[in-house]
């Protein structure tokens, strides 16, 4: 029977993960590891200086005292290692991830470590918090393509779902990632010891958000669905580097 890893950074309790497992119960054997807590925008942590405290709270659901790396990394390298799943998925975030917000997202990075370790990810996050059914209706879709034919990339795939019902959805592009303008300003307020305290300000406005992209596919009523790959190699550039540094 297909395996799947269940995991995502909205904490093992949030209505998006619990519906996207019920989702696929039907049509596979789901292991839930997941975040104790939100730890919405831990990215690619690890917990190194303090141990792994896990708990299994129900049949095949444990939580993770931990960031989402953490939990994909306990699940591939020591949970799982002798029956590693089929797929790794993460979410259904409670919310967007768009452009920028790839570099930050514990959704993203989840998903990625299961990618890192070997095996077909996908991160899917619905774009708002209302219409978790629908996201769980195109997860599913994209698994059983992926078993009828695998995934052709080898990457690992960022899908977003606009919040609206089943019927309203226009179709599926795949995309690229846009790009944000900066935050905007931090939000400075005093605690009730009259000490300063800072919140981070709300994510920027859409600065690259054109045809092609996923913020336009979004708007539009798309599911958009963007292949990440994770070298950061800036290969068009190393032929420029490599003449500055011989030019000293």
């Amino acid at each position: 029977m297909l395996k799947i890893l269940l995991s995502n950074d909205d904490g093992v309790h949030a209505e998006g993960i619990r519906i996207l497992a019920q989702a696929l119960s039907k049509k596979a054997q789901v292991i839930i590891v997941a975040p104790d807590r939100n730890r919405s925008g831990a990215s690619n942590s690890l917990t190194l200086e303090q141990p792994l405290r896990v708990r299994e709270i129900e049949p095949q659901v444990y939580s993770v005292e931990g960031t989402p790396t953490d939990c994909v990394h306990f699940a591939l390298n020591e949970l799982m290692k002798d029956d590693l799943p089929d797929l790794v998925l993460s979410g259904i975030n409670h919310g967007a991830n768009l452009g920028d917000d790839v570099l930050y997202s514990g959704t993203v990075a989840a998903a990625m470590e299961g990618h890192f370790l070997g095996v077909q990810a996908i991160a899917f996050s619905l774009v708002g918090k209302q219409h978790f059914a629908t996201a769980a209706h195109i997860a599913c879709q994209l698994v059983e393509q992926h078993l009828n034919k695998p995934i052709p990339t080898n990457r690992l795939l960022n899908v977003n779902v606009p919040d609206v019902a089943i019927n309203e959805l226009k179709g599926t592009q795949v995309t690229r990632l846009g790009a944000r303008h900066h935050a905007e300003d931090m939000i400075k307020q005093k605690d009730p010891r009259g000490h300063d305290i800072f919140w981070l300000g709300p994510p920027g406005k859409e600065q690259d958000a054109g045809e092609g992209t996923d913020f336009h596919a979004i708007e539009h009523g798309f599911v958009s669905v963007t292949p990440l790959q994770v070298d950061l190699t800036a290969h068009e550039s190393l032929q420029a580097m490599d003449r500055w540094l011989k030019d000293q």
